[in-house]
Formats: structure tokens, C-alpha cells, sequence
């Protein structure tokens, strides 16, 4: 494995997961390489970190975003449980693909192929974030004998008409836009006035950073096309048919009260949560740790 010089002071691994194969330095440098499981679609090359001992849980950021939003989620979770945490195909310090290669079943494939690879036998609890919870729950479904629950922080799933007519919008807006512009007029809605400027100004920059094709072919697949499941009757049927518990943690109450009917595991639950933006594990980090570390222990 090649670490291409990249350092975490206080990670104990850093992760390189190719098409077919994968090695991951666990617990304190030991080298596991294993064979990741055939796919239709070629898997990326994700940079992950693996550190802690305990239930085992990946944490998924969302789109533009990469592992570095969990920052104020690590060192809580990594006292209590195994974390993985990678960066998706085409964010962060992951492999860029070509064009034509950021549907939602190429997140999930990689996610699928990464957790094969390295921990086979194992069973994780996904935390998603946007985006992230959508892979997530598309994992879920697609594989819930690799998935034991998932957790989502304002996933995209569960949203309305409005939102809707509005993530079309965007969708085009950036295929005929300028990124720096879309991303960030977007965004603008989803802040609270707890949300601290310098989150605003990191999100921005981050976008100017990325591949053009990553932007604007990640989002509208999300909301848009026949295989979409985020918004509307689609997700209503979507979340219904999955089987794991799942707790959704969402900023707007009608979302919340619409979406509780939607879970049929017992354990799975609907939080509307007040006083944050779209990264409420942000603007909101003690509390979430606590309400997110709680359902997972009782489990």
C-alpha cells in the first residue's frame, strides 16, 4: 500500500482501496490485504482512515464534501468504536474518475466493494451526512447483510414537491453554470445563523477545488431520473421497503412528521433538530455526538 506521504498525527491507518484489491493497516500498522468483490462498474480508489476498537462504524460524508466534516465527530467515536471513514469517488484525497461515473449505484459500489475488501464478516453502522445518507441507505437496501443500521444526518431522502421543482433546478443550473457560483448560492439556504462564517467560507473554497464533472454529475441523479430517491412519492417507497433500524436526523419539522410513518423497524426513529443548518453535526457537534452515540449503543 502507498501512503503517498499523507499523514494523520493521530489516525492509525490510512487507506488506498483499488478495483480489486485492498490493504489496510489495522490496529497499530498490521497489513490485511484482501480481494474486493467483483462489481459491474469499476470501483474507485478510496482514501479511508480506520482507527478505534468497538462496534463498527463508517461515516459517509456528503456531496462537495469529504471525511474532514467528521472532525468534531471523530474523536468522540473513535472511543467507543472501530470508525472507517473514507472519502467518496471524486472528493477529497480519493480517486477521480472519468466522466460518467458518479451515479449513486458508483458510490454505493465502492462502499460495497470497500467493506467486502477489508471487513468481511463484519457488519456496520452507516453515518451519512446528505448525499452520504443516501449511499448509505441505497447500501442498506442493496445489502443488508453488510449493514446492521444507518444513521442519517439531514440525508438526502424525504423531500417535497418544492424541494424538488428546486434540486431540478440546480441540476440544471450547474450543468449550464459556473460551479463556483451554483454551489455556493445553493448552500446559502442551507445554513442557520449558527452556522459559523468560517464553515461558509470552507465549504466555498472547497468547491472551487473540485473536478468540474464531479459537481455537477453527482448531484442530479440524487433527485432527478427514473432511479432517483430523493424527493417525493420515490422516497416515500424507497424508505418504506428497507428492514434495518434507521434514524433520521432532519432540520425541518414537516419532513420529520412526514417521513416517521416511513420506518418499520422498531428501533428506527425521526428527529427534528432546531438551531442548525444542513451540517448539523456542525453547528450542533456535543449534541449530536450524544443522540447519534445513544441510538447506536442501544441498538
Amino acid at each position: 500500500m502507498q501512503n503517498e506521504g499523507l499523514e494523520f498525527s493521530r489516525r492509525k491507518l490510512l487507506g488506498l482501496m483499488g478495483a480489486t484489491t485492498a490493504t489496510a493497516a489495522i490496529d497499530a500498522g498490521t497489513a490485511i490485504a484482501a480481494a474486493a468483490v467483483a462489481q459491474d462498474r469499476r470501483t474507485a480508489k478510496l482514501f479511508f482512515t480506520d482507527v478505534g476498537n468497538g462496534p463498527d462504524v463508517m461515516l459517509l460524508h456528503g456531496w462537495t464534501c469529504d471525511s474532514h466534516d467528521w472532525s468534531w465527530q471523530l474523536p468522540v467515536f473513535e472511543s467507543k468504536y472501530r470508525v472507517v471513514a473514507p472519502d467518496l469517488r471524486g472528493h477529497g484525497r480519493s480517486e477521480v474518475m472519468p466522466s460518467g461515473a458518479y451515479s449513486p449505484a458508483d458510490y454505493v459500489a465502492d462502499i460495497e466493494a470497500l467493506t467486502l475488501a477489508g471487513y468481511r464478516g463484519r457488519k456496520f453502522v452507516l453515518v451519512g451526512h446528505s448525499m452520504g445518507a443516501q449511499i448509505a441507505a441505497r447500501l442498506a437496501a442493496k445489502r443488508p447483510d453488510l449493514i446492521r443500521a444507518v444513521v442519517s444526518i439531514d440525508g438526502a431522502l424525504g423531500f417535497d414537491t418544492a424541494a424538488a421543482q428546486l434540486f431540478r433546478k440546480v441540476a440544471q443550473d450547474l450543468d449550464l453554470g459556473d460551479p463556483d457560483t451554483v454551489v455556493p448560492a445553493l448552500f446559502a439556504g442551507a445554513y442557520d445563523s449558527a452556522t459559523a462564517p468560517a464553515f461558509k467560507r470552507w465549504h466555498a473554497r472547497r468547491v472551487e477545488g473540485m473536478p468540474r464533472h464531479v459537481l455537477r454529475e453527482s448531484f442530479g441523479p440524487l433527485f432527478t431520473g427514473p432511479d432517483q430517491v430523493g424527493v417525493e412519492e420515490a422516497s416515500a417507497g424507497f424508505c418504506q421497503r428497507l428492514t434495518i433500524p434507521f434514524y433520521h436526523l432532519c432540520r425541518d419539522p414537516a419532513q420529520a412528521n412526514r417521513m416517521r410513518p416511513w420506518f418499520s423497524h422498531p428501533k428506527s426513529k425521526v428527529d427534528a433538530w432546531t438551531g442548525a443548518g444542513h451540517w448539523i453535526m456542525l453547528d450542533r457537534k456535543d449534541d449530536v455526538n450524544a443522540a447519534v452515540t445513544a441510538w447506536i449503543d442501544a441498538l
